[in-house]
């Protein structure tokens, strides 16, 4: 709903996808589940499981999954469709820790397995993300910083690049020998985010926050992000945000609701839609308990 300006607001179990560093402002337990109807029909689904252990840190633990429909697969030859589908997913398993090293520096580190797999051929690698939350002593002034999916390149293999290689097309007597096809390796899209948060009060219950941050992807422009999120009582939240040197993403707003569900479990749900231009919206719905 901040348009994505998470690397010095985060400070819950979503951390371990902003800033690994965030969860070491957690002083109990949390787990939360987040699906996103992204665009085309793609959905992305989020769990998330953390925990703080008195004088050694928080530990967490978190899956995402992105999949979409079954499309039909088309060749030259037949470019209306073979009446064969294929299928394309993508995932993230990760386990973080994150600590408060003195009362105004906090480190977290992320270690994935991701995977992706199209039709039969799939691809599999390690990544780490690191993060860091400095509270400034101004104040509420706060500044995070993040490298997330620092890894080396990925490729592609799998049974459709199995192929029988006739080094002659056919001519003279000798045998097609067994071959595969060689894919070209990929990097990993890592991304390196700063952002600052700054709170103001604005009466015994209501607190603004502004937030704002400045990302670096390697497959992209420089990009960034400003937004705001204003409470009441820590029970009701509004949030709006706005994308900037982005082709198609602008404004976002957000919504959520934190409320006692029992004597020490509090239940936490969280809307956030995001304008896409021309491809519409992607909308964010996101429930989770902290016990």
């Amino acid at each position: 709903g901040m348009a994505e300006a998470g690397a010095a607001m985060a400070n819950d179990v979503y951390a371990m996808y902003w800033n690994p560093a965030g969860l070491a402002a957690i002083d109990g337990s949390e787990i939360s589940f987040t699906n996103v109807n992204w665009l085309l029909d793609i959905d992305l689904n989020y769990v998330a499981f953390a925990r703080y252990f008195e004088d050694v840190g928080t530990f967490g633990v978190s899956a995402a999954i992105l999949s979409m429909d079954d499309q039909e697969i088309t060749t030259f030859e037949q470019q209306s469709g073979t009446g064969d589908y294929y299928s394309a997913s993508s995932y993230a398993i990760s386990a973080s820790f994150a600590r408060q090293l003195t009362d105004k520096f906090a480190f977290g580190i992320s270690a994935k397995y991701l995977g992706e797999k199209i039709h039969n051929e799939t691809s599999q690698g390690f990544a780490f993300d690191f993060g860091t939350m400095l509270h400034t002593g101004f104040r509420s002034l706060r500044l995070g910083m993040s490298i997330s999916n620092l890894g080396p390149e990925m490729e592609f293999t799998g049974s459709d690049l199995a192929v029988r290689y006739d080094s002659r097309n056919g001519e003279g007597t000798n045998d097609p020998v067994s071959a595969n096809l060689s894919t070209t390796p990929y990097d990993m899209p890592m991304l390196f985010r700063v952002g600052m948060a700054y709170d103001v009060d604005l009466g015994p219950k209501s607190l603004i926050t502004f937030s704002g941050e400045i990302k670096h992807p390697n497959d992209n422009i420089q990009q960034g992000a400003v937004g705001a999120q204003f409470g009441y009582s820590e029970q009701f939240f509004l949030r709006s945000g706005y994308k900037f040197n982005t082709e198609e993403e602008g404004l976002a707003f957000g919504a959520g609701l934190a409320t006692n569900i029992s004597n020490g479990t509090k239940l936490v749900i969280d809307y956030a839609w995001q304008d896409f231009g021309r491809f519409e919206s992607a909308q964010r719905f996101s429930i989770g308990f902290v016990f």
